[in-house]
């Protein structure tokens, strides 16, 4: 059915990230970038469409091929009656993915970082940046979208963001659940982003406009119907596990 960019050459333009890396758990930036216990080349990717992509079976949205990784469920959400964006969960974390359009000269993740970062800060939560298994990652705490069972009122959830520069394209993934946290629930879902392959095109697009999410042919119908009638919920970073309709296809 059905690039990575190091932190070696990052262009920080003097910004300092917001918050403090003392409260956070896992790696932190400066430490080795590969955990312990993860063989090297295990994450190679992600991948453009154009290179010499290894086989393994993906779930075709159009700009992104999803590895349909076993145990994980994937959903798209939609708003406005279009695809936002494609979530893979696995147990109680998700790893939500959109891909977007990016310059030539490329850096587009330095600069959305730093607007996250700012963002963050702006709504009362906290963010720092930190090496990661794809380079320079931001973990941040914000308020959930939705109340968490058990969370103590006004907590903040923790989350990952990850951001991979591409040629002419931005792919970036944002992590929540126990898989932001800790290092073994993480492991699935960072070999599916090592593993999606970004599907560009040759078509003009603007830089940091996302590139379209195409639902596969048998899901097209019932999405349809699940999108009718829904508002646009206009929370792009900060709440994205504010869910709209879903269709769900479990591995």
């Amino acid at each position: 059915m059905f690039r990575r960019r190091r932190r070696e050459d990052a262009d920080l333009s003097g910004a300092e990230p917001a918050g403090t890396a003392g409260a956070w758990e896992g790696t932190e930036a400066g430490d080795e970038a590969q955990p312990p216990g993860r063989e090297a080349g295990e994450l190679s990717g992600p991948w453009d469409a154009n290179e010499d992509v290894p086989a393994q079976e993906r779930v075709d949205f159009g700009s992104l091929l999803v590895p349909a990784g076993e145990g994980c469920e994937i959903q798209v959400t939609v708003m406005e009656d279009q695809a936002a964006w494609v979530t893979v969960v696995h147990g109680n974390s998700g790893l939500q993915l959109q891909a977007f359009a990016a310059p030539r000269s490329g850096g587009l993740w330095d600069e959305v970082r730093h607007e996250i970062a700012a963002e963050v800060a702006r709504t009362g939560g906290e963010s720092h940046e930190s090496d990661g298994p794809f380079g320079v990652e931001l973990k941040a705490r914000i308020a959930p979208a939705e109340p968490v069972h058990g969370a103590r009122r006004g907590a903040l959830e923790q989350v990952r963001l990850l951001g991979v520069d591409g040629p002419r394209w931005f792919l970036r993934g944002l992590i929540n659940g126990p898989a932001a946290r800790h290092e073994e629930p993480a492991r699935p879902l960072e070999r599916v982003f090592a593993g999606i392959v970004v599907v560009r095109g040759d078509h003009a697009v603007p830089p940091k406009e996302m590139l379209e999410i195409r639902l596969p042919e048998q899901a097209q119908q019932a999405f349809a119907e699940h999108a009718a009638g829904q508002e646009e919920q206009g929370r792009w970073l900060l709440e994205p596990f504010e869910r709209g309709p879903e269709i769900t296809e479990t591995r």
